[in-house]
């Protein structure tokens, strides 16, 4: 089993080093809920919500934003340039080290 590590800060700023799988298909999203972190995930993933708003804040190459994320982003709260949605960013071994920081609640 092949585990990256993730850095990820909460709403009130205690950052978060987790340690992902990245041969269950997992996706950010279902990582944030594994590990208890205050991410909603709405819509199942679908990205329909914005729930799992996060800001990234590392270097990563990450997949290419799809039209259905964009026009998400395009009608949520507290969207920034650096803005992603986790359940559209799968787990992958090039994602190790990623940072990020959950976007407030809307």
């Amino acid at each position: 089993m092949s585990d990256i590590t993730i850095k990820i800060t909460d709403r009130e700023g205690t950052v978060h080093e987790v340690l992902a799988p990245t041969d269950m298909a997992m996706n950010l999203m279902e990582v944030c809920k594994a590990y208890e972190l205050p991410v909603e995930g709405t819509c199942g993933g679908m990205a329909m919500c914005a729930s799992c708003q996060c800001y990234v804040l590392s270097d990563h190459e990450l997949p290419e934003m799809g039209q259905d994320e964009d026009l998400m982003l395009a009608e949520a709260f507290y969207v920034e340039d650096n803005s992603r949605l986790g359940c559209q960013i799968p787990i992958t071994p090039e994602l190790d080290g990623l940072e990020i920081e959950l976007a407030p609640e809307s």
